[in-house]
C-alpha cells in the first residue's frame, strides 16, 4: 500500500514551519541556511516528504533549538513516521485512503462525530460490525469480513483505550439507534454498550432525537479530528458510497466546527441520552 502523508510526517512539519516562522525566516532563506532546494523545506513543512533523524538536527541547529526534550520530541516524530504501522497487515483488505484515515484517528488527541445512520465506529461492537460490513460488502468472503471487523476493533483499541484514551463527543441521531441492524439481539447488545461507554469520563454521548425535527446535520455524517501539535492540523472526514473526503483548510474546519455545535445544541442531554437508549432497548424487548 503506497505510504500517504502520515499524521506524524504532518506534525513534524508543523513544528518545523512554526520554529522558522518564530525566527521571522522565510522558506528561501531556511533553505538557504540547510542548503536544501526551496521544495525540499515546503514538502517537509506540509508533511509530503519525510527526513531522517540526521537532517531534523541538523534543522533544530541551524533554528538555535538547544532545548533537549524538545529536541528529541521531533527526532521520535521523524522516526516514528517511518515505523510499520499495526494496519499494514491489512492492506489487502483496506483501502490506502482508509489506512490514512487510521493514521489521523490513531494521533488525535479529540474525535467529534456526527452519526445519522449508523453507530459511530469507535464505539460498534463485533457483531454489529459483521451485520454492516456484510451489508455494505456482500461480495467479500468470511476472511475478508472477519478481517474488516478486525480492523474496526483494533481502532477501537488504539483509540479509546490507550494510556491517554482519545476524548470522543459523539452525538448519534435517534434513527440510527432504532435501525435494526443485525437483528433484535445484536442490536440491544450494541445499545447496552452505548450505555456502557457513556459513562466513561473520555466519552460523551448525546442523542439528537426524533422530536428535534429539522437539525445542522441534515447534510450528513462527519467526524472532526484535533490534534495534540502547534499548527493546525484538524481534518474533517466525510464519506460517500464511492469516496473518502479529508478537508483541512480553515473554512471547511470552521463551519463544520459550527455545525457540530449547533448539533451539540439540539441534542439530549447525556443523562436523557441514556435514558432515551433504555427506551430503545425496552422496545425491543
Amino acid at each position: 500500500m503506497t505510504a500517504l502523508p502520515t499524521v506524524r510526517r504532518r506534525m513534524l512539519g508543523a513544528e518545523l514551519r512554526s520554529l522558522r516562522e518564530e525566527l521571522g525566516l522565510t522558506v528561501n532563506e531556511m533553505a538557504a541556511r540547510l542548503n536544501w532546494p526551496q521544495s525540499k523545506v515546503s514538502r517537509v513543512e506540509t508533511g509530503r516528504s519525510g527526513i531522517r533523524r540526521q537532517e531534523v538536527e541538523a534543522t533544530l541547529d541551524a533554528y538555535g533549538v538547544s532545548d533537549m526534550d524538545k529536541r528529541q520530541h521531533l527526532a521520535d516524530l521523524a522516526r516514528d513516521s517511518r515505523q510499520r504501522m499495526w494496519w499494514t497487515p491489512y492492506s489487502d483488505v483496506i483501502t490506502a485512503r482508509y489506512a490514512e484515515y487510521i493514521a489521523f484517528e490513531a494521533e488525535a488527541c479529540t474525535m467529534l462525530t456526527f452519526q445519522s445512520v449508523l453507530v459511530p465506529g469507535l464505539l460498534q461492537t463485533a457483531a454489529y460490525t459483521h451485520a454492516i460490513t456484510k451489508a455494505l460488502q456482500p461480495e467479500a468472503g468470511p476472511e475478508e469480513l472477519d478481517a474488516l471487523v478486525n480492523v474496526r476493533l483494533a481502532r477501537q483499541n488504539a483509540t479509546l483505550r490507550r494510556s491517554e484514551p482519545l476524548a470522543l463527543w459523539a452525538i448519534i441521531d435517534e434513527a440510527a439507534l432504532r435501525r435494526l441492524i443485525g437483528g433484535r439481539d445484536v442490536m440491544t447488545e450494541q445499545l447496552r454498550h452505548l450505555q456502557q461507554a457513556s459513562e466513561l469520563s473520555h466519552i460523551t454521548l448525546q442523542v439528537l432525537p426524533n422530536s428535534a425535527g429539522a437539525h445542522a446535520g441534515l447534510l450528513g455524517p462527519f467526524v472532526i479530528l484535533r490534534f495534540p501539535t502547534e499548527g493546525s492540523l484538524d481534518v474533517v472526514h466525510t464519506e460517500s458510497q464511492v469516496s473518502n473526503i479529508h478537508l483541512v483548510r480553515d473554512s471547511e474546519l470552521t463551519a463544520y466546527g459550527r455545525t457540530f455545535d449547533r448539533l451539540r445544541s439540539q441534542a439530549l442531554a447525556p443523562t436523557a441520552s441514556r435514558d432515551l437508549i433504555a427506551a430503545i432497548m425496552r422496545d425491543l424487548e
